[in-house]
């Protein structure tokens, strides 16, 4: 058998893929589905892994739909590319999504939405040496000599599937993208579910990884910096309300301007660009309603990532702290 697909499946969800996967172009003797129930998503993949027979062992996420040459595309992508061991592609967003959902996926596969992270949500090219960056477990190919080595971290959700693109890429493996190997993956409907989303990926990176290593990636780090510089600017004005109308020009002392509006230029460097991506991605992607929605979904974004990652590293220090006395 050439594939065996797991997927993890929470107690009470069901797995809408299984409609497209009977879908799929290619023959029905060559790969398995192996739907695995259980509250922890790492440890569903990895007793799927045990017991899959194919070559090839796929991730995929139960809330996804597969495009029907996938299986045929990964297979002429391991042919074309024997010496690498673990493939994904992009999770784009289902063409019936509708409303906030559909919008929120094009924040996310937006450059400013998500910087590099965009390359998990929209079609980018081939990329022979990718990492956590590119690949994410809801579309994700392995030969089985990769689990015979690692395993999906069950100490961590979300964030076990960066975790195991690196700890690959530690072992040696090596990691592709490729953009022909297409899922279309549910967005988040309502805003509450996008920032308890985007708010647990940050609350993870301190847990997955160890700051010096994010130090490596900074791009990170800047949700959690320009919300630290909110958090300043907004303890300024209290303490000192009349910053606003130094920052807007009222006043005679030209240093005193300078100096307020200099205190204002991030926020309104941020606000520029945060309306210039908005009317630029609604362009890109032909959806000029969404001009109204993008400028607070970004935000949303990244103050949510900012606040998870700060949450993360005080829960972080705590522990430390708790084990040294």
């Amino acid at each position: 058998m050439k594939f065996s697909l797991i997927i993890p499946l929470a107690p009470e969800r069901d797995a809408e893929i299984i409609e497209s996967i009977r879908k799929l172009d290619y023959p029905k003797s060559d790969f398995s589905v192996i739907i695995v129930k259980g509250k922890n998503p790492s440890d569903n993949r990895n007793k799927g892994a045990m017991n899959a027979k194919g070559e090839i062992i796929g991730f995929l996420d139960d809330d996804a739909l597969v495009d029907e040459d996938l299986l045929k595309n990964v297979e002429e992508f391991f042919e074309e590319h024997p010496d690498i061991d673990i493939v994904g592609g992009p999770q784009l967003t289902p063409y019936d999504e509708v409303g906030f959902a559909k919008t929120s996926g094009y924040a996310l596969s937006s450059k400013f939405g998500a910087w590099n992270l965009s390359q998990r949500y929209s079609r980018k090219k081939l990329n022979l040496n990718a990492d956590e960056g590119s690949l994410t477990s809801a579309n994700l190919f392995v030969k089985r000599a990769v689990m015979d080595k690692i395993k999906f971290d069950s100490n961590l959700f979300p964030g076990e599937d960066p975790k195991f693109i690196d700890d690959a890429k530690k072992y040696g493996f090596n990691v592709a993208y490729s953009p022909d190997l297409i899922i279309y993956h549910r967005r988040r409907p309502k805003i509450k579910s996008l920032i308890k989303q985007i708010f647990n990926y940050g609350k993870v990176r301190p847990a997955k990884e160890s700051f010096i290593s994010t130090l490596k990636k900074p791009f990170f780090l800047i949700p959690s910096l320009f919300l630290i510089y909110l958090f300043i600017l907004a303890i300024s004005i209290l303490v000192n309300p009349t910053i606003i109308r130094g920052a807007i020009g009222i006043g005679n002392n030209l240093n005193y301007l300078t100096l307020n509006f200099l205190l204002f230029v991030p926020l309104f460097l941020y606000i520029f660009i945060d309306l210039g991506f908005s009317v630029y991605d609604s362009i890109r992607n032909k959806a000029y309603s969404a001009i109204f929605l993008l400028p607070f979904i970004y935000p949303t974004i990244h103050i949510s990532y900012g606040i998870g990652m700060i949450y993360g590293y005080l829960k972080k220090l705590k522990k430390i702290v708790l084990l040294s006395k």
